[in-house]
């Protein structure tokens, strides 16, 4: 049976949003959204957060989460990719004995990720011959159409859709930055996550915020709550 870890990056320092991994959201802390729907699932052999942090480390344990070795000073610093974070945290394991056939990165600012999104998206990857799963979700507005400035006038970036109706254009989609499912082998070998075989899971944008800043935050609390009032959040 194959063996699956839920890594949950949550390093303390953040510039936007000051200890933005664990402030409240909707009544706890952000973090506590993502460990609860790696743990509801079922589907892991360990829950773990990775970080840098006492205090995200105990708020990570009060929710269900391992958090045996905290990061080094080179994943936690601003320059560190969510690449090299996983690459330690499995290497650390492998230190330990303890090796993945599967593993999850879900970020900490994630509260539309659910117990029921994982398992689907465990299950859509496992039954594939693909390396990695990512969330997608559809761009807006076409990017063909896009426009930029130009010596200060508009212009459109390919005038070759021009006059291409928006419902003729090829969708074009953008990672949520919520989570990845991935094959370790695979990473391990390529020490990335967005090369490979990746298949997608398309989401619809009521679940979807980046948040970046404080109305994004309140922005994502709003969606949170219409996505929960709907009865979406399993």
């Amino acid at each position: 049976m194959a063996t699956r870890i839920a890594i949950i990056t949550a390093r303390g320092g953040s510039k936007r949003i000051p200890r933005k991994n664990i402030k409240e959201f909707c009544g706890k802390p952000i973090l506590a959204y993502s460990i609860e729907a790696a743990v509801q699932s079922g589907m892991f052999d360990t829950v773990m957060v990775s970080t840098d942090d006492a205090e995200i480390a105990e708020i990570a344990k009060r929710y269900g989460a391992e958090v045996p070795f905290f990061r080094s000073a080179e994943t936690a610093n601003d320059y560190a990719t969510t690449n090299d974070v996983l690459s330690e945290v499995l290497a650390e394991y492998e230190k330990r004995g303890q090796t993945f056939d599967l593993a999850v990165c879900i970020y900490p600012t994630a509260p539309f990720v659910t117990a029921r999104k994982l398992t689907g998206a465990i299950e859509q990857l496992e039954q594939s011959d693909a390396d990695t799963l990512i969330p997608v979700v559809a761009f807006s507005y076409p990017p063909q159409r896009a426009m930029i400035v130009e010596d200060g006038r508009l212009v459109f970036e390919y005038p070759q859709y021009l006059d291409s109706r928006s419902q003729d254009l090829v969708p074009h989609y953008h990672d949520v930055g919520q989570f990845y499912v991935f094959r370790t082998k695979s990473f391990q070998k390529n020490k990335k996550l967005m090369v490979g075989n990746i298949l997608p899971l398309i989401v619809s944008e009521l679940e979807v915020q980046d948040i970046d800043n404080l109305t994004d935050w309140e922005i994502a609390e709003i969606k949170y709550r219409m996505m929960t009032n709907g009865g979406e959040k399993k």
